[in-house]
């Protein structure tokens, strides 16, 4: 059958049918689309009619039969096809990337090797779909719909076929997508497409339209591993791929060359480069992956927009971000940590950074952590309704079944399978049942029942398991037994039992169907074990490890070591020669070349073993043989015999043809033949030359074929052949490293020259050969069943099983009847297979499990080795033996100091004896010296060993000085004071201060939490409201200055004058009018304000007194029925809300409050302390007197001396570390000492070493330091005395008896001081021990009450983890609270606000209105009643007129704004205006009519533009108004939402904190209670269960009891204040009455006094705010401030007048002094020349008369006065005219233009 997937698979007809025409990717979204678009764009109808035939039917499937690989099987060799069947797989490829897909609710598929496991998570069936390839499976992929999956093979070219499911047809197969396999798959969000990328060499990217099986595009994805390629859920034309180093993102685009896949590499900036595991493709564009530090990155345009972390700068996870997903709104990150952690996506999607450190601290909503050994690869959502199920992939070799629903019923994590992670090392079946063990570097060990298909034990260690090895039946008989062996050189002994059969397990409910129990652990290697086997009779056991020694033991004494021998190399396997060998012999394979032969090591007694210093075995025959490459001479010989049957062959066929042409032409036939063979004669090619690696290849198995001989199987360049060897003779004389052995025999293997054979096993009945090769496939050799030898390998079965890359068969076993057969590989797959048989296998068939030993359970179980660097066997003899012999040298040492020392003592007599010579007899010092040098060279020598031990110390010393350092800076910093115990010197008592610690953190810090910040509304409102009132107090206050405050400054500066006196007078007269109109009415607001208020506080009849109400509901809170703290619908106070930061505080205090108890008390033992050692210093001054009291009296007179108290050690512990030379030598005899005492003792000999004896010397030490000052004292207190008795001693003359008497009476004095001394010592130790026993009571009552603190400490620890649980939670809902409640105070203050102008705009409206009706009177009163223009003036004011605007002169932006409102007015007013002017067609008002007074004219035109300025305003301020009140309407309606979202998130808050109480609740209370305090008895006895009864302290019993009482007194109190309210409210109630009368009399007397004095009813509030008019005494006084500006000018004229008047004068005087100097010339001149012309006319006439200018000014300024005084009484008439009411204002008096005139001048 032809495949449609084989046709035009490389793309071309794609690349035919490009153009440059611009199209979307949608139309390529499906088959027929994407068809369509082939047909338009291609070149001829001949090819669409291809096109349309090549199509691919809907209904079209492969079959499965012709596609899955098959078996090999060698021709001809009548080996069944299904040699080996596949029943079970025990292992998961838990490290492939994407190995779990969900097909349905029930069944999940992952690859295994060549094969694709369907698994059923109810029934735990498996089912199983072969590889197509036979080179394995690359990776899987699931169809959005689960209508198809993906399988992508590995190999060259491979395939991806898609099945159908369920029925697991072939449905399409895609070819040449890549080069050797594929990475990862992934289909569209409509799946119709599918993205492949493959893995190395190629890293093609391919996006296919896999229903038509033709590609659509192909690139290359980038040059290093690629990990994942994906579509964007929301576009399918996006892509993202992410590997090593990189994040790629790509756009499928139509360019101009057609359509093409365009990239963009991700630049990480200043980010650290990383490999990209997970990522995910946010719907806005932007890409959220993970980093392998843990921190996740938003990529945006191809670069990093943010880097997300936790708080503090912590990783999101610890390690790298596998997996990212969106689900249902939140972001979801699986971490190699183990984490499952849940993002707010909004929070996510529009994070930025803030800073130049491109990180954004966020927290997860919720957080999961799935265990602690748990690192996540992968996770699927699973299809169950209601739920939230998760299964996700383990990387270390689980399967787990997670909720994320996070809610109060969440199930815990499920493991629904454990696995093996990583290669499985090793494995081993029973030899007496289907029982199957395996080990792997997870350091578990793991037991299956094979044949039943049921995993059913495992056991965790601390090392990873290497070698492992079922106990023959020879030596446990159940077959119970199995060996293991770990990388650590760890032997561990485990038994397997059914615990059904324990007795103790009878009452169980569960129980597992075998468990493993530790039997015995040895230690006898130093480097990984690799190979474990018994001896064939089962005595004795032998191991080899990687460290190159083979150990063995006595397996029937309990494993008892024997010895061990040295190999050339690190041992491969293990092989004891079978029952077939005369000898039992060990055939030691080593890795390196080498293979060694040794016969049964000999077991000695333990008496000869006793003494020997190391288990190494050096007696041994071993045989050696030292693999040399002899494979390119066997190739050689194979090409010369391929040569030589060649050249027969050529031979033969030459003399067939010689004998064919002799026989037709005779000689001449000879002849052509000849020539013939000479121009056949060619040159042969060389033979391949003998070529031996440098390197020796890798043994990688053997085993036994005879004595003496083996095959080996060898990796490199060697493999390919199955070698036969053979032992050489023994010789001693050729080393082992220079031997070179070949092998005598080969067998040929097909196809294995870079597969080699990995490892062999035989059947039971040695009838086949099972090979386990290094690609994971399975090869058989058929044997004979007489003759089970290698003779023919031609005929095999061949398949492959495991992976073909990284599935290298660790172990292949067949079970103990060939009926099974089981393989282990480095994938982790464990495969079981049933070998063919003729006979049937039975299907209920399971394993036995071994029934456990009697007493099994209660045998201990022995210590295990958990610590890698633990000694091993030898090493710890060898330890042994050293350390005994270092004890030999350390006496022989200790003998030669000893010497010594008495050849020193020697000396130092000696130099003494010369010393008491005389000096001329003394020999010098250096005289002593027999050599000089030999000082200087012994000094020189120490000198420098010194130097050089302390080079050598020198990083030991400051190792440990650091540690030291650590140490102190660990256990000492931390301290404030020591334990110091104080004991009393007559008695056993003592006192011990607390050891006390520094401060906690809880008494240091205290932090705030968001309940804490927040007030509550009412107190918010009433502080932002006296804020806001402030700042408008403050702000109003600066606008306008008050006119008084500058009139008074005025004042200050110049006299008042009588017309401003006036004027000043008139003011205050007006204002003083107003102020009493305007307190008339504010006393009637004010008193309508205290009726309205009187009114509301009238109760109304339904009226409860507030108080009366609060008192019913503090009853009904607190009397009577109680809501417990544990019920359901509690109420948490908002005082008894507590948080973490609160219990942390309070916390703190409580430590702070008992560190104060305590520092205090250690105070107190300190003070005792040194009042000890002053007692102490005390007593030994008196003893020392009392010695030298008692050295002058009689022995017979003498008393006992007191002991003298010493310090102890424990006193003073600060002088612990306090040493000197003599500490450290004592100390170290004394740890010498303790070495000798325990060198029995190996293992604990170093760490049994005490520091008493340091600590003892040490303090015997300090407390005699202590004393030697006192010491010193007494001494020298004593010298007189001492000096005395000296004297006398020298002295012995016989007294007289004045000095008897004075001896007797210093005899009497010495007496009493005697007595008085010892009692003064017996005084102060009383009185130390009385004061010692009064702290101790105190201390006694301080260590109950810190006892209980400290029990009050745990219950508030326990608190505060509680709370610190919840205060994540608590947080948000809190913030989300006090968001709300700022938002809904934001938009009430808004409310208030809008308000607040809606008034002032109001109010201004109403200003506007009453201006605008002044200004219609003021015009009334000025045109008078009778004016006959009355009616034109009117329509000159209320004509509307059109006006420019002033926005449009201000500018063009605010044009448009208002263009709309303009156009509405200017059509409004010309509607008016034409209205006005179909009254009067005639009507003109620019021109003023005749006899019309034009100043009214005038005025009525400003009273216009008054009033149209009054109505623009009054329509601007209604717009605003308008507004105000629908953003008024607006924020009501916000304001409504934000209340419900409160009122909701309040309760979820109180169900939060009522939570968090319960969960408060649960936690238990120590109370220490004395029996005494137990007043719950039954039948006079106190129960055993105490869990009904509450715990009240006996006040808070008291206080129940009076509150009893006085609730009794209060009831009877309530009663008797009931009846007085009744009898008041009768009485109120008739007074009421009364009063009503007497109002209603009063009322009737007002009205009639109204209607007596004003003739009618009249409104007194009206007639007392009667004010004046405002306008007349606003005239009156600008009336007077212009008489006192006209007389303010007047003075300054009449100054001027007076100033031109004095110039005048001045001048008349100088004119006047010169007339009479010219008068007096004049007479003396007329006397002279009245004597000379005595006879002529007089001319001194003409002089006589008044002067004209004189004349011409006096008329000018009579004419002044004039016009001033018609003036100033024009000003008296328009000032009476004002006074008038409704006076008319005129215009000023204009004097005339002739009059004016004299002004200028």
């Amino acid at each position: 059958m032809k495949e449609p997937g084989d046709q035009d698979t490389d793309g071309r007809r794609l690349d035919k049918s490009k153009s440059d025409g611009k199209r979307s990717l949608s139309s390529l979204k499906s088959a027929s689309k994407y068809s369509q678009y082939v047909e338009d764009l291609a070149p001829a109808s001949e090819e669409v009619e291809e096109e349309v035939k090549k199509k691919i039917s809907e209904n079209f499937f492969y079959d499965y039969t012709e596609l899955i690989s098959m078996p090999f099987v060698t021709p001809d060799s009548n080996i069944p096809l299904d040699l080996l069947t596949l029943v079970h797989s025990f292992g998961y490829d838990c490290r492939k990337r994407a190995n779990l897909q969900l097909l349905d609710s029930n069944t999940v598929i992952y690859i295994a090797g060549n094969q694709l496991i369907f698994l059923n998570l109810k029934t735990k069936e498996q089912m199983y779909l072969r590889s197509s390839s036979g080179r394995g499976i690359g990776v899987i992929g699931v169809h959005p719909d689960k209508t198809y999956f993906t399988v992508a093979e590995k190999g060259v070219f491979p395939k991806i076929i898609i099945y159908e499911y369920p029925s697991l047809k072939p449905y399409r197969i895609l070819q040449d997508g890549t080069e050797l396999g594929y990475a990862y798959v992934d289909f569209d969000n409509s799946g119709t497409l599918l993205a492949s990328v493959g893995s190395s060499p190629d890293y093609t990217l391919t996006i296919w339209n896999w229903k038509e099986e033709q590609p659509i595009l192909r690139t290359k994805a980038f040059s290093q591993e690629v990990f994942k390629v994906t579509f964007n859920p929301e576009d399918d034309e996006q892509l993202t791929t992410s590997g090593s180093g990189h994040i790629k993102f790509w756009e499928m685009a139509l360019t101009f060359t057609g359509l093409k896949l365009q990239g963009s590499l991700g630049r990480f900036g200043k980010t650290a480069t990383t490999d990209i595991e997970g990522y995910m493709q946010l719907p806005d564009g932007k890409v959220l992956s993970g980093s392998e530090w843990g921190n996740m990155l938003l990529w945006e345009g191809g670069l990093i927009k943010v880097e997300l972390c936790r708080a503090a700068r912590k990783s999101c996870h610890q390690g790298p971000i596998n997996q990212i997903m969106l689900d249902e709104g939140e972001v979801i990150t699986i971490g190699a940590d183990g984490c499952i952690r849940i993002w707010d996506f909004e929070t996510v999607d529009t994070a930025d950074s803030i800073d130049d450190t491109g990180l954004l601290e966020i927290e997860p909503i919720n957080e999961l952590q799935v265990g602690k050994n748990v690192k996540l690869f992968s996770m699927i959502k699973m299809n169950e309704i209601g739920s939230n199920f998760w299964l996700a992939q383990d990387a270390n070799g689980a399967i787990w079944k997670l909720d994320l629903s996070f809610s109060n019923i969440t199930q815990d994590p499920d493991c629904l399978f454990s696995f093996h992670s990583g290669a499985v090392e090793a494995l081993a079946v029973s030899p007496l049942t289907y029982l199957m063990a395996t080990t792997a570097l997870d350091c578990s060990v793991r037991i299956y029942d094979f044949a039943s298909k049921t995993p059913l034990a495992q056991m965790k260690f601390k090392q990873g398991g290497t070698a492992l090895a079922w106990v023959p039946q020879l030596v446990s008989y159940t077959g119970a037994q199995i060996i293991a062996g770990f990388e650590d050189g760890v032997v561990r002994i485990l038994e397997l039992y059914d615990p059904k059969g324990l007795t103790i397990f009878a009452g169980r409910k569960k129980i597992s169907d075998a468990d493993i129990i530790l039997k015995q652990v040895f230690k006898p290697h130093t480097a990984r074990v690799t190979a474990l086997a018994y001896e064939r009779d089962g005595e004795i056991l032998a191991t080899g490890s990687k460290d190159q020694t083979v150990f063995f033991f006595e397996v029937e004494k309990d494993y008892k070591p024997i010895g061990y021998i040295t190999t050339p190399g690190p041992v491969r396997q293990l092989v004891w020669s079978s029952n077939s060998h005369p000898d039992s012999t060990l055939l030691i394979i080593c890795e390196n070349g080498y293979v060694l032969e040794t016969p049964l090591p000999t077991i000695k007694e333990e008496e000869e073993n006793r003494d020997v210093v190391s288990y190494e075995i050096k007696d041994m025959d071993i045989k050696y043989f030292h693999f040399s490459s002899v494979k390119s001479k066997i190739l050689r010989l194979i090409e010369i015999e391929k040569r030589k049957a060649l050249r027969d062959l050529k031979k033969k066929e030459k003399e067939e043809r010689r004998k064919q042409l002799a026989a037709e032409m005779g000689e001449d036939g000879e002849k052509e033949l000849q020539v013939e063979e000479e121009e056949e004669e060619e040159e042969e090619e060389p033979l391949p030359e003998i070529f031996i690696p440098s390197t020796p290849c890798h043994i990688l198995c053997g085993f036994y074929s005879e004595p003496g001989k083996f095959w080996v199987s060898l990796g490199g360049y060697d493999a390919g052949f199955l070698y036969h060897c053979e032992f050489p003779l023994y010789d001693q004389s050729t080393a082992i490293t220079k031997k070179k052995d070949e092998p005598f025999d080969f067998r040929l293997l097909e196809d294995t020259e870079d597969n080699p054979i990995q490892t062999i096993t035989f059947s039971i009945h040695q009838d086949m050969m099972f090979c386990g090769m290094q690609n994971g496939a399975i090869r058989v050799y058929i044997l004979s069943q007489n003759k089970p030898s290698l003779i023919n390998t031609e005929y095999y079965w061949h398949f492959n099983i495991h992976d073909n890359n990284y599935g290298c068969i660790k172990g292949i076993c067949t079970s103990f009847d060939d009926r099974f057969l089981v393989t282990t590989g480095a994938d982790s797959n464990i495969f079981v297979f049933t070998i063919f048989s003729e006979f049937e296998l039975k299907k209920d068939i399971k394993a036995e499990v071994p029934s456990p030993r009697f007493g099994i359970e209660t045998e201990p179980i022995p210590k295990d080795i958990e610590d890698p660097k633990a000694y091993s066997i030898e090493n710890a003899r060898r330890k042994r033996q050293h350390d005994k012999l270092m004890k030999e040298v350390e006496e022989i040492k200790a003998g030669k100091r000893e010497k010594l020392k008495a050849l020193r003592n020697e000396f130092w007599k000696l130099l003494e004896m010369n010393q008491g010579l005389p000096k001329h007899m003394q020999f010098k010092r250096t005289d002593f010296d027999i050599d000089s040098k030999i000082r200087a060279e012994i000094g020189r020598k120490t000198a420098f060993k010194i130097q050089q031990v302390e080079k050598e110390l020198a990083w030991e010393k400051e190792k440990h000085q650091i540690g030291l350092m650590k140490l102190q800076n660990r256990f000492r910093e931390s301290l404030e004071s020591d334990t110091i115990v104080v004991h009393a010197i007559q008695s056993d008592h003592k006192i011990s201060s607390y050891r006390l610690v520094k401060p906690s953190k809880y008494c240091k810090s205290k932090r705030t939490s968001l309940s804490d910040r927040r007030t509550s509304k009412l107190e918010r409102l009433e502080k932002e409201g006296a804020g806001r009132k402030d700042s408008q107090k403050d702000t109003g206050g600066n606008i306008s200055v008050p006119e008084e405050s500058i009139i008074e400054k005025g004042k200050k500066f110049r006299p008042k004058t009588l017309s401003e006196i006036m004027v000043e007078n008139q003011i205050e007269k007006t204002r003083k009018l107003i102020l009493k109109a305007e307190r008339a009415q504010l006393k009637i607001q004010q008193r309508k304000k205290e009726w309205e208020e009187l009114y509301k506080s009238k109760p109304q009849d339904d009226f409860e007194d507030p108080r009366d109400v609060q008192a019913i509901k503090e009853a009904q809170l607190y009397m009577g029925d109680f809501n417990l703290k544990t019920a359901a619908d509690y109420k948490i106070p908002e005082h008894m809300r507590i948080n973490a930061a609160k219990k942390e505080e309070e916390l703190g205090h409580l430590d702070t409050l008992a560190h104060s108890k305590k520092k205090n008390m250690n105070k107190c033992i300190l003070s005792l302390r040194d009042l000890k050692v002053a007692v102490i210093e005390e007593i030994q001054c008196l003893v020392q007197e009392l010695k030298s009291i008692q050295s002058t009296l009689h022995v017979s007179k003498h008393i006992p001396i007191p002991e003298v108290p010493q310090i102890l050690p424990e006193e003073v512990p600060e002088k612990r570390f306090q040493y000197d030379e003599e500490t450290l030598l004592n100390f170290k005899r004394q740890q010498i000492k303790i070495q000798d005492e325990t060198s029995s003792q190996l293992e604990k000999g170093e760490s049994a070493i005490s520091g008493g004896g340091f600590l003892r010397l040490s303090s015997i030490k300090d407390s005699d330091l202590t004393t030697r000052d006192s010491l010193s004292r007494s001494s020298k207190a004593s010298s007189f005395s001492v000096d005395t008795v000296k004297f006398l001693e020298f002295e012995k003359a016989d007294p007289i008896d004045i000095e008897l008497e004075v001896m007797k009476r210093d005899e009497i004095k010495h007496l009493y001081m005697q007595q008085y001394l010892t009692n003064r010592i017996k005084e102060l130790i009383v009185t130390f021990d009385a004061e010692l026993h009064l702290l101790r009571h105190q201390k006694l009552k301080l260590d109950t009450q810190m006892k209980l603190s400290d029990l009050h400490h745990v219950t508030l620890f326990q608190e505060m983890l509680l709370l610190k649980n919840f205060e994540k939670q608590e947080n948000i809902l809190q913030e989300r609270v006090n968001s709300l409640d700022k938002e809904e105070q934001d938009m009430q203050w808004k409310i208030n606000e809008t308000l607040k102008e809606m008034e002032e705009k109001k109010n201004e409206i109403a200003k506007l209105q009453d201006q605008e009706k002044a200004l219609y009177a003021g015009f009334q009163a000025a045109i008078g009643e009778n004016n006959k223009f009355a009616n034109f003036l009117t329509k000159v004011l209320k004509k509307r007129i059109k006006r420019v605007k002033k926005k449009e002169v201000e500018g063009d932006a605010d044009e448009d704004e208002e263009s709309d409102e303009s156009s509405e007015e200017e059509s409004s007013l010309e509607s008016d205006e034409d209205e006005s002017g179909s009254d009067d067609e005639v009507f003109d008002d620019s021109i003023c009519p005749t006899n019309c007074d034009v100043g009214l004219f005038e005025l009525a035109l400003q009273l216009r533009e008054k009033r149209l300025d009054i109505e623009e305003a009054l329509v601007e301020e209604k717009k605003i108004i308008d507004n105000l009140r629908k953003e008024h309407d607006t924020l009501s309606k916000k304001v409504k939402v934000v209340a419900a979202n409160l009122n909701v998130a309040e309760e979820a808050l109180e169900a939060y904190q009522r939570e968090k109480q319960q969960r408060l609740n649960e936690l238990l209370v120590v109370i220490p209670l004395k029996l005494h305090q137990v007043e719950h008895v039954v039948f006079g006895e106190i129960p055993n269960d105490l869990s009904g009864t509450l715990v009240f302290s006996n006040h808070s019993l008291g206080r129940l009891q009076e509150r009893i009482i006085q609730l009794h007194e209060e009831n009877s109190k309530q009663q008797k204040l009931n009846k007085e309210c009744r009898e008041r409210r009768k009485q109120l109630i008739r007074e009421k009455r009364e009063m009503a009368k007497t109002i209603s009399k009063m009322e009737e007397t007002v009205h009639q006094l109204m209607i007596s004095k004003f003739g009618r009813v009249i409104d007194l509030e009206a007639l007392q705010t009667l004010s004046v008019n405002t306008t007349l005494e606003e005239l009156k006084i600008k009336k007077l401030r212009k008489e006192l500006t006209n007389a303010k000018e007047m003075k300054m004229w009449e100054e001027k007048i007076a100033q031109v008047r004095w110039e005048l004068m001045m001048k008349t005087k100088e004119h006047t002094k010169k007339l009479h100097q010219m008068n007096d010339l004049c007479i003396e001149k007329k006397k002279l020349d009245s004597r000379l012309n005595t006879l002529q006319n007089q001319q001194g006439n003409a002089f006589q008369g008044p002067r004209k200018a004189d004349i011409v000014a006096r008329q000018k300024v009579t004419e002044l006065i004039q016009l001033q005084a018609e003036r100033i009484s024009a000003l008296k008439e328009e000032i009476a005219l004002l006074r008038k009411k409704g006076g008319l204002i005129l215009p000023p008096i204009q004097p005339p233009q002739g009059e004016m005139k004299p002004m200028g001048l």
